[in-house]
């Protein structure tokens, strides 16, 4: 009798498996939508700069070990060379998010302007995340929850550093704040962004300035044939010109920061 009624006058909020269930779903999906936006306002984050690629990219130093290992141990010394190869990325990406973070906090007024912001994991994401740590700016970290994927790297400042169940809520913080784009070299999930990104754009739902760069050109060119997209006609000419390409940080650098002097401050608060 106790249990019974202690079930019954439990307050709903209050109610663990009520909120697990189905019948709650909407209230999980709004929470994923409340909290964050609580949590960015107390922290005076007012807009990012994204930086999305790769899970399984390495810093170079890593890289040269694998590579070491592997000759000295008949290894796969073909994919440590590859993964070497790749490792200039993550390099690319911590720098890019330290040079970026470092002119972004000698901006003036009381908000933060254009923090970096990742998807919270290894890879590119750690290295941008690593490189605002370094320039000694906060930064943030959307992660999702994913059965074989770690979260919440070490170099997200720690109030900012959110997990997500629902991916369209992820995906939702990512396009709000974004004001700017980069997308490093990365897999299905990258090109899930990237993709999302460019029809945002391309049909006007984001009703703000939006600079996307795509870093490393070969990379892009050969495994996504835009040109050949718009010879089939399945996209128009111009849409190959929604986004910048460059294989250099400082390139990278110079477009973003004049892109953003020059459109941001007139969009302030534009919105999805």
């Amino acid at each position: 009798m106790t249990d019974s009624r202690d079930r019954r006058t439990t307050k709903a909020y209050l109610n663990d498996s009520f909120l697990r269930s189905s019948d709650a779903r909407a209230l999980r999906i709004l929470s994923e939508y409340l909290e964050p936006q609580s949590r960015l306002a107390h922290y005076q984050v007012e807009d990012t700069i994204v930086f999305m690629g790769s899970a399984r990219l390495i810093g170079h130093e890593q890289a040269q070990a694998e590579l070491k290992a592997a000759e000295a141990e008949a290894g796969d010394v073909a994919k440590a060379r590859m993964r070497l190869e790749m490792s200039r990325y993550y390099e690319a990406s911590r720098e890019l998010a330290r040079r970026l973070t470092e002119w972004s906090k000698g901006l003036s007024g009381s908000q933060r302007r254009f923090v970096v912001c990742t998807g919270g994991g290894p890879g590119i994401m750690e290295a941008a995340n690593r490189g605002a740590s370094e320039a000694r700016g906060v930064n943030v970290g959307l992660s999702i929850s994913l059965p074989l994927e770690e979260s919440g790297n070490p170099h997200i400042t720690r109030e900012l550093s959110f997990q997500f169940h629902y991916f369209f809520m992820r995906k939702f913080w990512f396009a709000y704040l974004a004001k700017a784009v980069i997308f490093f070299p990365g897999g299905f999930g990258t090109f899930d962004e990237l993709f999302e990104m460019l029809t945002l754009v391309q049909t006007r739902k984001v009703r703000k300035h939006m600079p996307l760069v795509l870093f490393g050109t070969r990379y892009w060119e050969e495994v996504i044939n835009f040109d050949a997209l718009a010879r089939y006609g399945v996209i128009d000419p111009n849409d190959v010109n929604l986004f910048y390409r460059t294989d250099s940080v400082e390139d990278a650098f110079n477009y973003l920061t004049a892109e953003l002097s020059k459109h941001a401050d007139a969009e302030r608060g534009a919105i999805l």
